[in-house]
């Protein structure tokens, strides 16, 4: 399944020597990294922000998985002919189907971005749908989405809710009632997660560190860091934002 893409060429140049593969989390779009991918392309990548599968305007598949998901992520990537080397951002699900995938994609640089790579499947499949379209009816609505996040700009606010309207309840309940998933990070990988965090913990702390990944932490950020800080988000990633000359 091809993936609709964001595709947005360097902006100093128009021949890309390295790429940029950004994959956002549950209920976002390819849009979700709007803050971030102007400054990828002032540094010279050509940047690919995907719509996940029911996300955006990509395809909907109500049997869909992290390992199909994946296997379009691949399929999309390859069909854009991104340059070597890639380096590549996942948040949230998104890093966990970049996980899936990086076996393939070969990344040389990879970052998860507060994501323990690991969720409980099994879930009842008709409370999942219920629940989120519950959560896509509260994130439609600006009055109420900036009041759930303070820190969001007019231009977030628009984005995100744009994202939640496009949103396939159907598609993401697949994720969530199938099997567990867990993956294994690589040596070498960056985890990039707020502190404190939601969702990734201690024990997934050490875990990854165990594994020879480093590991990074934004003192009160929010899930989506980029939104809340930015800057401090960009300055512990200095593989891929190190300062234009």
């Amino acid at each position: 399944m091809l993936l609709h893409a964001i595709d947005v060429a360097p902006g100093r140049s128009g021949h890309a020597e390295k790429s940029a593969l950004l994959l956002h989390g549950m209920m976002g779009s390819a849009e979700s990294w709007h803050r971030v991918i102007p400054l990828l392309a002032d540094r010279g990548y050509r940047v690919l922000s995907l719509d996940l599968p029911g996300h955006g305007l990509s395809p909907r598949d109500p049997e869909i998985t992290v390992d199909t998901a994946a296997a379009s992520v691949i399929e999309t990537v390859d069909a854009a002919g991104l340059p070597h080397p890639v380096h590549a951002i996942g948040h949230s699900l998104g890093a966990t189907v970049l996980a899936a995938s990086a076996p393939i994609l070969a990344p040389e640089v990879t970052v998860y971005v507060d994501s323990p790579l690991r969720f409980t499947g099994h879930g009842d499949r008709n409370e999942l749908v219920a629940r989120y379209q519950t959560d896509r009816a509260t994130r439609t609505d600006a009055e109420r989405l900036h009041a759930l996040r303070p820190y969001y700009s007019a231009q977030d606010i628009a984005v995100e809710a744009r994202a939640a309207e496009r949103f396939d309840p159907s598609t993401a309940a697949s994720v969530s009632s199938g099997e567990d998933v867990a993956i294994s990070p690589r040596s070498g990988d960056v985890l990039i997660h707020a502190d404190p965090s939601r969702w990734v913990t201690d024990a997934d702390i050490d875990r990854f560190t165990r594994s020879g990944v480093s590991v990074r932490s934004v003192s009160g950020a929010e899930h989506t860091i980029w939104y809340s800080h930015l800057d401090a988000f960009t300055a512990s990633l200095p593989e891929m934002f190190e300062p234009t000359p």
